[in-house]
């Protein structure tokens, strides 16, 4: 079984599988100068030409410790998916390159901050989210329309999977 060390999530070497979506320095007066705003951060993807419809919901993970054995990972071939933390606790983003299966040469694992959320990008593969500190809630954004293209699972075989350190 292959060893993966965590590191902590940035936008560079995040790139490849989604955006992370945290507050700039590049602000523009909204709300008749009550707020400022910062937007265009990440792009939102749905490539079945509007037949899927936005989903909003909210995810409560239960924390869980590291070493994390990954024996599953899951993609949206259509749709962006975004997650949002809404209690601002730290949490783990397991992601992987590949089509039909996932490459796990390319598997990459980020520990997130309270203050970030993140996007996959359409096909990307990538674990199911990770609380790491205490129970956290997440509002997920995802177009889905009701068929297998909504998410798609692959399990790992026992020889297969990776776990994540700290």
């Amino acid at each position: 079984m292959r060893t993966l060390a965590a590191q902590p999530l940035d936008r560079t070497e995040y790139a490849p599988y989604g955006d992370v979506i945290e507050a700039t320095e590049e602000w523009r007066a909204a709300n008749q100068g009550t707020a400022r705003k910062s937007e265009r951060l990440a792009p939102l993807v749905d490539r079945r030409a509007g037949r899927a419809r936005p989903n909003v919901s909210v995810f409560r993970c239960s924390p869980r410790p590291l070493p994390v054995q990954v024996a599953l990972l899951e993609k949206h071939p259509a749709s962006t998916q975004v997650f949002v933390p809404m209690n601002a606790r730290r949490y783990l983003v397991v992601v992987s390159l590949g089509d039909e299966a996932p490459d796990l040469s390319t598997m990459r694992a980020f520990v997130a901050s309270g203050t970030q959320a993140i996007t996959y990008r359409p096909g990307v593969w990538h674990h199911p989210m990770i609380a790491l500190d205490a129970e956290t809630d997440f509002v997920s954004l995802v177009f889905e329309d009701g068929t297998e293209l909504d998410c798609v699972e692959a399990p790992l075989d026992a020889g297969s999977r990776v776990v994540v350190t700290a």
